[in-house]
């Protein structure tokens, strides 16, 4: 985990429903039990300004960096797919980009990373496809000439799906994520919130990389027993689980300031 992954993560599962800000120093106490120092995290928050991911704020406690009306958006997509929070329901229709040109090496490989993270899935050089439109696209594509549009496959929709995203290793991967995670996270109680709080954001930063290869696809086109349904559930549960002791842990951080100057 990166220091830039940690605050993005921190901000979207934590702070953004608290009014998306936090001192400086708070980030640095939040961070510690993940063993990131004070420079790599003032280096990382610097970093998200210049890309416009965070914007400099003065709060009552002192300096301050609040999200980007950019950084609500991609929070607010990433944590409908990290908690399943959208509607599950499906028209049987895929939202189609079609790009009007082959755009060059560097742009592909910016796009091909964008374009996954919101759930699009491949289906040639220039085409796209996803379950459902992202509110990103727009921002995404820029000045990229495409056409989108909604559209019914006129054929097996399971076929199009196991085209557009590799669903055999990702099954395999979800089964392996709870393999991996079943004893790190059972070892953690909430007796200790520092702990607690960094064993959530730790299972939460290795769930986050999924949102990269899963869409959310309807159950209608994907696998029998598909693994990643228990998966979500183990992520659900100890998420949960641990919640008490993290958001605990996170007042302390954020009011410790407070406190002491009262």
């Amino acid at each position: 985990m990166r220091a830039r992954s940690a605050l993005f993560d921190v901000y979207g599962s934590y702070l953004r429903a608290r009014g998306g800000s936090a001192t400086i120093a708070a980030l640095v106490r939040l961070l510690e039990p993940l063993g990131f120092e004070a420079p790599a995290i003032r280096t990382a928050v610097s970093r998200m300004v210049r890309q416009d991911w965070l914007r400099p704020v003065r709060l009552a406690d002192g300096p301050g960096y609040a999200l980007t009306k950019r950084a609500e958006r991609r929070l607010d997509e990433a944590a409908s797919r990290i908690y399943r929070t959208r509607p599950s329901t499906w028209d049987g229709h895929w939202h189609v980009l079609v790009l009007e040109e082959l755009p060059n090496r560097g742009v592909r490989d910016r796009l091909d990373s964008s374009l996954r993270l919101i759930g699009y899935g491949p289906l040639g050089p220039t085409t796209w496809v996803a379950p459902r439109p992202s509110p990103e696209l727009t921002d995404i594509l820029e000045d990229t000439p495409a056409r989108v549009f909604h559209g019914e496959h006129e054929g097996d929709d399971k076929d199009l799906a196991a085209r557009a995203w590799d669903l055999d290793t990702l099954a395999a991967d979800y089964s392996g994520f709870v393999t991996e995670w079943l004893p790190v996270v059972s070892a953690v109680d909430g007796t200790r919130p520092p702990a607690a709080f960094a064993a959530s954001q730790r299972l939460l930063h290795a769930w986050r990389k999924f949102l990269f290869r899963d869409p959310g696809l309807p159950s209608l086109v994907l696998p029998p027993d598909w693994p990643g349904t228990a998966a979500a559930e183990f992520f659900d549960e100890h998420t949960h689980r641990l919640a008490p002791a993290a958001e605990s842990f996170l007042s302390d951080c954020l009011n410790r300031h407070t406190r002491s100057s009262a």
